[in-house]
């Protein structure tokens, strides 16, 4: 069984004969070689097509010795593609000409008359440095993605009670597997940390863990910064620029607030995500890219598609495993826990000498309902520590939001005015007042799913 050829070779020389030998010969050992004899259309060959090298002429018929001609190409050439790879072919007499180009941005050079298994040597030389070039590029884009990822502030997950542990089992099975990830929740649960978590204890580790935040992304912008574009393509594209699912090849792409996704942009995802390939804004060509997807939101996804807001088959196809994150407030075992990591953290941070928090504001926090669930307690004893006089936190000096209850009518369930809805609402807030908003306790009583409770909570807002 033959190798398989590889490499895409442009050659522009006004010499057709020669034109014709070198494609004769070279196309044996290429995938693909392309010739042309006018150096204009460099720029749509180039858009076109992304060739692995080229082939360039150093004197055309305008102006046979001084080499201008090719300075002015090679220039043109590498401020299209900065990574591009090109050889410059040349006659004898022509060297320091040659050697000038090299200097200005030029791989190497050939004679002519070549001989062709030199110029087989030079060029797959040269389509090494080309392989090595692109890699680099997409290194660079990554690690600008990682850059984040190594000084982060809570690098691990901190939490004890029976629910997290329950998300570190599943995390435990699936994380070794390439199967997509949805991760359910409220804001401020920590939806992130678990994505982190997966892509950490994952086959993909050593590669990059690309997030991107759906919710902030405009419609304009959207196949920009996920699939990416080329220079020229739009207003404010300055330069080449990969986009997120490329950025995350080989490694994880974390799609936050994946239920904020207008329709129509959630049947461009779709397309990609099945087709495993995405292509620039501006380009004409299709890249691979192999990515283990998890997605996030706190919208009720499942509700939103039987109302027709998010698309079936690309629900199916993010939510092969699905994690519910529980909301602080199921998760009192952990609230101290978290709390003292905090004031341990900002303490640090502003130099501050609070060591803990004293009884009575343990009482407190375990009493309060956290709407804002972990970042709201975050926020709360960072606060609570730049202000603070004392080496022990005290009640007066957690500020916590008092929650605004709507005026409470009589809800005892008349047989006289019997409307469902009311019904329901009012028979949901007593379960949540009887169990003191824990959610799973509150769906067991009323003899409903997690998940049907939350969106029927959606539903009266409660």
């Amino acid at each position: 069984m033959s190798e398989q050829k590889i490499g895409k070779i442009l050659i522009i020389d006004d010499n057709e004969d020669l034109l014709k030998a070198a494609k004769i010969f070279l196309k044996r050992h290429f995938a693909q070689v392309d010739t042309e004899t006018n150096p204009d259309l460099l720029p749509i060959l180039t858009h076109n097509e992304q060739y692995d090298v080229i082939m360039l002429d150093m004197n055309f018929t305008k102006d046979v010795s001084s080499g201008q001609e090719g300075f002015y190409w090679l220039d043109r050439i590498l401020e299209l593609d900065p990574s591009a790879v090109v050889v410059l072919i040349t006659a004898y007499g022509d060297v320091n000409l040659a050697v000038r180009a090299i200097k200005e941005g030029a791989t190497d050079f050939v004679l002519k008359p070549w001989e062709n298994e030199r110029l087989l040597a030079t060029l797959n030389s040269a389509l090494k440095l080309r392989q090595k070039k692109l890699e680099v590029d997409l290194l660079k884009d990554q690690k600008l993605t990682m850059q984040e990822d190594i000084d982060r502030k809570f690098a691990d997950i901190i939490g004890q009670s029976p629910a997290m542990q329950k998300v570190y089992e599943t995390i435990e099975r699936v994380a070794s597997t390439d199967a997509n990830v949805l991760i359910l929740g409220e804001n401020g649960t920590g939806k992130e940390l678990i994505a982190r978590a997966i892509h950490r204890h994952s086959r993909r580790n050593k590669e990059a863990f690309v997030g991107v935040d759906l919710g902030s992304i405009t419609q304009s912008l959207f196949e920009s910064e996920l699939f990416g574009h080329k220079k020229g393509s739009f207003t404010d594209a300055k330069e080449d620029r990969a986009g997120r699912f490329e950025q995350a090849h080989k490694g994880t792409l974390f799609l936050d607030e994946i239920g904020n996704l207008p329709l129509p942009l959630q049947a461009k995802l779709l397309a990609v995500l099945q087709n495993r390939q995405v292509t620039r804004v501006g380009a004409n060509r299709a890249v691979d890219v192999n990515i283990r997807l998890i997605s996030a939101t706190n919208m009720p996804i499942h509700n939103m598609v039987y109302e027709n807001g998010f698309r079936q088959d690309l629900l199916y196809r993010i939510n092969t495993i699905e994690i519910q994150l529980p909301p602080l407030r199921e998760r009192a075992d952990d609230i101290l826990l978290l709390a003292n990591h905090f004031i341990s953290f900002y303490s640090k941070k502003y130099n501050k000498d609070v060591r803990k928090a004293s009884e009575p504001l343990i009482k407190r926090m375990m009493k309060y309902h956290w709407p804002g669930n972990i970042r709201e307690l975050q926020h709360s004893i960072e606060r609570a520590v730049i202000m603070s006089n004392h080496n022990v936190l005290q009640p007066e000096d957690l500020f916590l939001q008092k929650m605004q209850q709507p005026e409470q009518k009589d809800e005892s369930v008349s047989l006289e005015h019997l409307n469902i809805e009311d019904v329901e609402r009012i028979l949901i807030r007593k379960a949540l007042q009887k169990h003191n908003g824990h959610i799973t306790r509150a769906a067991e009583e009323l003899g409903l799913t997690r998940s049907s409770l939350y969106r029927r909570l959606e539903k009266y807002g409660l």
